[in-house]
């Protein structure tokens, strides 16, 4: 399966070219931080919803995603209330290395079952637009990622908790069979929200900015579709016991 992503390719000088991204495939990085210990937080985040982190395999851990999970949309289908963005550095590796931003949308109530799982369960969204790293990468470290739900800030790290773009594409090399030498994608990790309380809603905005420069910035809406049938007729989210139906 390849995927191709419409995406708008701008420079430092501010010119912007359309630009047709290849994509073959996708992996999604956590704990990807430059420091280990910046990443405890999230951790225990997480793991105040039942959610525990495979503490024996080591960091940063990476999670194959299939393509159909890959979107631009304006909406993402959900099929369930307990769901939650992570904004994400997001890079692609075609001729060069392009770096953008995304939201690992992320089922918190499957990720309990399986971490996994629950990153294919969702959509992973992307903001159709990338700068080339190399034009960047001397003032790369100044840049910040944020997100909001609902219209409140939710998350906000500068991108030098994580590890560079040249360092996740050395370790996806190293520790996965079968990575391509070009066109993927890779989503880079996620840190602890503000409040350090996984949040839920409908609205979720995020942006990756370089101060004083420019930004790169997209907004979907989470519609949950189990939620439309109604409750006498909806199927479990769980399975139910041996007795259920």
């Amino acid at each position: 399966m390849t995927r191709q992503i419409a995406a708008q390719v701008t420079h430092p000088d501010g010119r912007a070219a359309e630009a047709a991204f290849e994509i073959v495939r996708m992996y999604n990085f956590g704990s990807a931080t430059r420091d280990p210990e910046t990443a405890v937080a999230h951790q225990e985040e997480v793991a105040k919803s039942g959610i525990h982190i495979a503490f024996d395999v080591p960091a940063p851990r990476i999670y194959p995603i299939a393509l159909h999970a890959l979107t631009t949309d304006d909406e993402v289908y959900v099929q369930s209330d307990h769901t939650s963005g992570e904004v994400e550095i997001v890079i692609h590796v075609g001729d060069e290395i392009h770096v953008g931003v995304g939201s690992d949308h992320t089922d918190r109530a499957l990720e309990t079952v399986s971490i996994p799982g629950s990153k294919q369960a969702c959509a992973n969204h992307l903001a159709p637009a990338f700068w080339p790293y190399d034009k960047i990468r001397d003032s790369w470290d100044d840049c910040v990622l944020r997100s909001w739900v609902d219209g409140r800030l939710y998350q906000e790290v500068g991108v030098d908790a994580f590890l560079r773009p040249e360092d996740i594409v050395a370790l996806l090399r190293e520790r996965v069979d079968g990575v391509p030498e070009r066109d993927f994608i890779v989503f880079c990790g996620t840190i602890v929200s503000v409040d350090k309380t996984l949040g839920f809603g409908a609205e979720w905005r995020y942006e990756l900015d370089a101060p004083g420069q420019r930004k790169i910035e997209s907004t979907y809406r989470v519609t949950d579709i189990l939620g439309e049938v109604k409750p006498d007729f909806r199927v479990p989210f769980f399975n139910p016991g041996p007795s259920g139906n």
